[in-house]
């Protein structure tokens, strides 16, 4: 009613609708209209206080045509001193312009409904009733009012407002330009658990990060998390998109701490760009990036200065520096092609996993933040994480020294923790107290395994004899932590 400007009336048991545009109003003599008691003079003319107005009125309704936004107009008088604001919500769809002309009618219907009059009908204008436009000076060019409430007794009591009827003219206004917005169908999202070494030092150690990407990509990806496959919770949103590919070529073993100079790793992206950055840049810590299976503990760290676009979508990476932050332990002889490719940068977000969940499977379901988990595009996945940052680096320079009395191996650790200080004697132990478990596997077979202090150890001749190694055999070594147990091993084959 008040967006098409209509009244609803009961006349003799039926409704009418009658349009509020008080263009034939029926003109009424004030010398024959009844005199009541209850009315001072035969027209009895009020006037609400300006402090009662509204000064600004504010309209709020779906948009056509714009993808059924909520949106909202505003009418403001020219002489509005106040800020007070009616709102109202209409479930209308208009455009902007029918909303901003039903919001001016509004305004402009409230402040002439200000004036009011109450007068006294005789029996002999029985015919008028509510909702009817008179005019109170005779004729039909004077000031007009709408009958809104009629008390019938002796006499009929009319209580009426003041109308104007150029206020329901409907002003001509342009429509604001839509911009439509093509549908995206869900699409799944590609998501990648990476259980990563403490990089930063302030990181949750025990967590695991999310990357996730899609094309096209939905604006942001939720990911929700259970014990088992019910009962889901939302852990997180994840709003940045990874930037996330497979390679297209080999990645053969390298030293680390040294600049691999090999061949360039192709990486084709499912979306996104890389850059290419001065070498002494990457001392600082840019172009970090993960190659591993997808899994989450297979992750070798890398970091590259160059990036030749070769395509749409493909790069070219060389100058690398390899197995950072102690992944040096786990780099294969080769990364072959289809090879996951993570660059780690603030898009890729750490999960909020607790302490007390490591190592403990649990279910996620990851998808368009838009969507519920139940929906076909969310992609669901079981995983169990280590928490890699608690796990000790492998130890380096394993050396034998061989006698009569035995083989004598000695080693260096390092230090997961504040390593890059080279202010100190040492680098911090990083762990509650120092400890090693070293292992002696001949012909594949584990036949010894011992748990030492220090980094020295001697495999005398009679534990050879016991252990009834005669000929070629292999040490492995690993520093141990107490809450992540062994860490990653040390290899030394003794012919």
């Amino acid at each position: 009613m008040l967006r098409y400007g209509f009244d609803t009336i009961e006349r003799d048991g039926i409704l009418l609708f009658q349009m509020r545009d008080g263009r034939t109003p029926i003109p009424i003599d004030p010398e024959k209209l009844a005199i009541s008691s209850d009315i001072e003079g035969s027209i009895e003319h009020r006037r609400e206080a300006e402090a009662e107005m509204t000064g600004r009125v504010r309209l709020r309704f779906v948009q056509s045509d714009a993808d059924h936004d909520i949106v909202a107009e505003e009418a403001v008088p020219p002489d509005a001193r106040t800020h007070a604001v009616s709102i109202n919500e209409m479930p209308l769809s208009m455009t902007r312009a029918e909303g901003r002309q039903t919001s001016e009618r509004w305004l402009s219907e409230a402040r002439i409904a200000r004036e009011t009059a109450r007068f006294a009908l005789p029996p002999s204008m029985s015919r008028v009733g509510a909702g009817d436009v008179v005019s109170l000076n005779g004729s039909d060019q004077g000031t007009r009012y709408r009958i809104d409430r009629l008390e019938q007794a002796e006499l009929q009591i009319a209580d009426a407002v003041r109308i104007e009827p150029g206020i329901y003219a409907a002003t001509d206004l342009p429509d604001d330009t839509i911009a439509e917005n093509p549908f995206v169908a869900p699409v799944p999202v590609y998501s990648v658990f990476l259980d990563l070494p403490l990089m930063s030092g302030s990181e949750a150690p025990h967590a695991p990060y999310l990357a996730v990407t899609a094309n096209p990509w939905p604006g942001g990806a939720a990911v929700y998390s259970a014990p088992t496959d019910e009962d889901y919770v939302q852990e997180q949103v994840v709003s940045g998109q990874a930037v996330i590919g497979l390679t297209e070529s080999p990645l053969m073993r390298s030293t680390a701490g040294v600049w691999d100079e090999g061949a360039p790793l192709n990486v084709q992206l499912i979306d996104g760009v890389l850059e290419s950055r001065p070498r002494s840049a990457l001392l600082s810590g840019a172009n970090l990036a993960a190659i591993g299976d997808g899994t989450p503990d297979n992750w070798e760290l890398f970091q590259f200065a160059d990036a030749n676009l070769q395509g749409q979508g493909t790069y070219a990476l060389s100058g690398r520096l390899r197995g950072q932050f102690g992944t040096d332990a786990i780099m294969p002889e080769v990364w072959p092609e289809g090879s996951v490719f993570v660059l780690l940068d603030p898009r890729v977000v750490q999960t909020g996993l607790l302490r007390s969940e490591r190592r403990l499977a649990k279910h996620y379901r990851i998808g368009p933040a838009t969507r519920g988990y139940d929906d076909p595009s969310f992609v669901h996945q079981v995983e169990a994480f280590n928490g890699n940052g608690l796990r000790p680096y492998a130890p380096v320079h394993l050396r034998v020294r061989r006698s009569g009395a035995g083989d004598t191996f000695s080693w260096m650790r390092r230090t997961r923790i504040d390593g890059g200080d080279w202010a100190g004697i040492d680098v911090p132990l990083g762990e509650e107290s120092e400890a090693y478990l070293i292992q002696i596997r001949a012909e594949e077979s584990l036949v010894r395994e011992e748990l030492v202090q220090n980094s020295r150890w001697t495999y005398t001749s009679a534990a050879k004899l016991a252990d009834g190694v005669s000929g070629s055999y292999t040490v492995q070594v690993a520093q141990v932590s107490a809450s992540y147990g062994p860490g990653l091993q040390a290899f030394l084959t003794v012919g």
